[in-house]
């Protein structure tokens, strides 16, 4: 592209400079370049023997293009001025080498060209893409915990090496998982709630003791039921260590009927708190129960764990989430961007529309004279659109954007007293990294987020072919429920008590501090303050 731009002086220059010392051989190597640069050889050489060597280089056929070519090159010559001779000393050198590594490259074997640029993937590979993941938490016992008793925290993170980039790690995972992954045979139970809905919970229970075995429920993402690839990636890890899984399948999802308009939201954990509920009353006393939400499932969970704090403590041994938005706002925008990030949420909004399409005859009827219009609705782009025309306006939200605020999580970490591990990668399409809390997660007795420089959003591949089975985010996954729930020698409840100690210590210097504002400032009354203070 250089080459083209260099005047044609300049370039007769450089081939008086640097043609004479090439041989036939090298000159021969391309058979294109060798018609070009032997005529201008012939054209510029005195040496009547290389001459007569590189004549004969050059076809038979092509004697008349060559005599033409001759002709031409020598008129330009011989009219030109400009010569080696007239060519100044600081820019002659320059001109050589600069021809030399033209020519070098310009005649490189294809497989040099293939090993160099494998060499500088090889490169970058190592240097960009593999790296320890980032924990943050604040200094403590918590973090002490996992440090000690986690070991995939403490190694290096090999992404798929040929498969490194985010939107490739979430859609090639969702289909390899899709394709490998055995259907799940769950033993299917219908919780119908308070107020007449019913949601669907799938029991997995085979190969675990019914006495002691713990239990993890496990809360799906926007559209996800039981069946979803990731969902039974987790479930088959839990599966492996011995552990007993129920999976929470929302309103209208999972084959479910609804029984009421209403559908479900990541800002309202209703449904939650009645399933963690029944589920607590119906294992055995001595099974403790965990909790793990992936994507919204986590922004559901983790508003349950924030609003219900002393709840969850009293039901909840320990809790996790993978590939949460943590800001829905700035969450929102990544995946509206062009073009890859926009088509994920395309597909994530259809995938709504759909939801609302198996349920048209219920919300037809009852929609019918509201400001609701379904129709329009079912032919929304974006999950946006599809949030501000329905979701909000179903529970209650003035706006879409009150209604993700709301359901944000980075603001409410403080507020979460059980032993919370998240997920999350540096590049998720559905989330950038500077919306990650990192600074607020530093300074919470409670919430550890493990953030990887690669992963996408649900992916996590590793190795040269992604197993199935034994996966970066399952096996995180298992390994710090089986630390945390069977707890053979004590040394996690151990840990969160001593992480409770530290979470009220911080609660009553928040609080005093608010005593010690005057009254007419305060947000609450400073009798449910004193009040607070003596419960704690």
């Amino acid at each position: 592209m250089f080459w083209a731009l260099v005047p044609g002086q300049v370039k007769l220059a450089v081939y008086h400079i640097a043609i004479p010392k090439l041989t036939p051989d090298l000159l021969c190597l391309s058979r294109k370049n060798a018609k070009i640069m032997a005529v201008a050889r012939l054209a510029l050489s005195h040496d009547s023997r290389n001459r007569l060597l590189l004549q004969q280089s050059l076809p038979q056929s092509d004697k008349e293009q060559q005599h033409r070519q001759q002709q031409y090159l020598l008129s330009q010559v011989q009219s030109s001025k400009f010569t080696v001779r007239h060519l100044h000393t600081p820019y002659a050198e320059p001109l050589k080498m600069f021809y030399s590594m033209y020519a070098y490259l310009s005649n490189l074997p294809r497989l040099h060209v293939l090993g160099f640029a494998i060499l500088a993937y090889v490169i970058y590979y190592l240097i960009q893409v593999v790296k320890r993941p980032i924990i943050a938490c604040a200094d403590g016992p918590f973090k002490q915990y996992l440090i000690k008793k986690v070991p995939t925290l403490e190694n290096k993170y090999w992404p798929t090496f040929w498969c490194v980039e985010s939107r490739a790690q979430t859609v090639l995972a969702s289909l390899l998982r899709s394709k490998t992954l055995p259907r799940m045979n769950y033993r299917r139970e219908i919780l119908s709630l308070k107020d007449g809905g019913e949601v669907a919970l799938d029991w997995m229970e085979e190969g675990c003791d019914k006495q002691t075995a713990p239990c993890i429920i496990i809360l799906p993402g926007l559209t996800g039921e039981s069946q979803a690839e990731y969902i039974k990636c987790l479930v088959l890890a839990a599966q492996e260590a011995g552990m007993r899984v129920v999976v929470f399948n929302n309103r209208g999802l999972g084959g479910i009927e609804l029984k009421t308009p209403r559908l479900y939201c990541a800002a309202n954990c209703e449904d939650l708190c009645e399933v963690i509920q029944h589920v607590r009353r119906t294992l055995p006393a001595r099974c403790k129960l965990g909790a793990t939400g992936i994507s919204m499932g986590g922004l559901i969970l983790g508003n349950y764990l924030a609003r219900k704090s002393d709840e969850a403590r009293s039901i909840l041994s320990a809790a996790k989430i993978i590939s949460v938005p943590w800001d829905v706002h700035k969450g929102c925008a990544s995946i509206e961007k062009p073009v890859l990030n926009s088509l994920l949420g395309r597909h994530l909004a259809g995938s709504l529309c759909r939801t609302l399409q198996n349920h048209l005859d219920t919300y037809r009827d009852i929609y019918q004279d509201s400001d609701i219009d379904i129709q329009r609705i079912l032919r929304c782009k974006t999950i946006k659109e599809f949030d501000e025309l329905f979701t909000a306006k179903q529970f209650g939200y003035a706006h879409v954007n009150d209604y993700y605020t709301d359901a944000t999580l980075h603001n409410k970490l403080d507020h979460i007293s059980v032993p919370l591990l998240c997920l999350s990668a540096a590049d998720d399409p559905f989330q950038p990294l500077e919306a990650i809390p990192i600074k607020a997660a530093n300074q919470c007795t409670h919430v550890a987020i493990v953030i990887t420089a690669r992963g996408g959003h649900i992916g996590f591949l590793e190795g040269w072919w992604p197993s199935t089975k034994d996966q970066y985010m399952g096996r995180l996954f298992t390994e710090y429920f089986s630390k945390a729930l069977f707890d053979e020698d004590g040394e996690f409840e151990h840990t969160a008590n001593k992480m409770h100690e530290h979470f009220l210590a911080k609660q009553i210097v928040a609080l005093e501090a608010r005593l010690a504002v005057p009254p007419l400032l305060l947000e609450k009354p400073t009798e449910h303050l004193e009040h607070k203070m003596k419960l704690i």
